[in-house]
């Protein structure tokens, strides 16, 4: 995070407006998406500092255009609420109000100003895509708007993956999750049935329960074609088949017989 930091610096500081102001979505969509070590590293004087150089009028402040200093000021205000853990950001910001760098806090769009997103997996597609990375490093190290544009694509077709990956190990553990339960409940039911004490609606509930566990079988196996490259969740969908069958199994035999 630091050296994507130190690139995106350097394009914010740019001379040409159209540049600063695409590394500044870059930016954005970074701290949107990139988790807890990108966060930290935003909130360290050492970044921060760089970007008050945009509005100083010691540094660049004089000839940085409006627009960019305004995105300066919404982003660097946007921060102070989403992270108000964050004293060294709110500090920044407290620091530019009382030299009158800024005049009064910006009035930024509500969907600018978001709670923070859940932590990143630790073996999220940023950290293990090596080959992405490294394109991503490239475009932002560029001197053209054009690569920046698509370094902001990149971003944002590899948080797409990264979602579309989340939502595949959500939908693991919820069926296994649901696997577990309806096997447990068909196992104590049965045992009731073996002993002649299930009520009507016991019964009834032992035979959804029979019906759900059926068209979970299916799911599961889809679930093992999608997961073939984590052989830890692979092993645990294998582990929660095996009890779906024997529950199944064991229905057959007591119950159907």
């Amino acid at each position: 995070p630091s050296l994507a930091l130190r690139l995106l610096a350097h394009k914010i500081q740019s001379p040409q407006e159209l540049e600063a102001l695409h590394a500044l979505t870059v930016l954005e969509t970074c701290v949107n998406n990139c988790g807890e070590r990108f966060h930290n590293e935003i909130a360290k004087f050492r970044f921060l500092n760089e970007l008050i150089k945009v509005l100083s009028p010691k540094y660049y402040g004089t000839w940085s255009s409006e627009k960019v200093k305004s995105r300066v000021t919404e982003v660097i205000f946007s921060w102070t609420v989403w992270f108000p853990q964050a004293v060294k950001i709110r500090d920044a910001y407290q620091m530019l109000k009382k030299q009158g760098i800024v005049k009064e806090d910006p009035k930024v769009p509500e969907d600018k100003i978001l709670p923070p997103p859940s932590p990143r997996p630790q073996n999220s597609i940023f950290d293990t895509d090596e080959e992405k990375s490294k394109l991503l490093a490239r475009l932002l190290k560029s001197n053209h708007s054009e690569d920046l544009q698509a370094a902001n694509r990149l971003i944002k077709s590899m948080i797409k993956e990264e979602q579309e990956k989340s939502a595949k190990v959500s939908r693991r553990v919820h069926t296994i999750s649901e696997v577990s339960e309806n096997v447990k409940r068909m196992d104590e039911l049965l045992e009731n049935y073996k002993r002649q004490e299930l009520s009507t609606s016991d019964h009834e509930t032992l035979q959804a329960l029979f019906q759900r566990c059926e068209k979970l079988r299916p799911l599961l196996f889809r679930l093992a074609s999608e997961t073939v490259d984590d052989d830890e969740a692979l092993a645990e969908i294998l582990q929660a088949n095996d009890k779906l069958t024997q529950a199944l199994g064991q229905y057959k035999q007591v119950v159907a017989s």
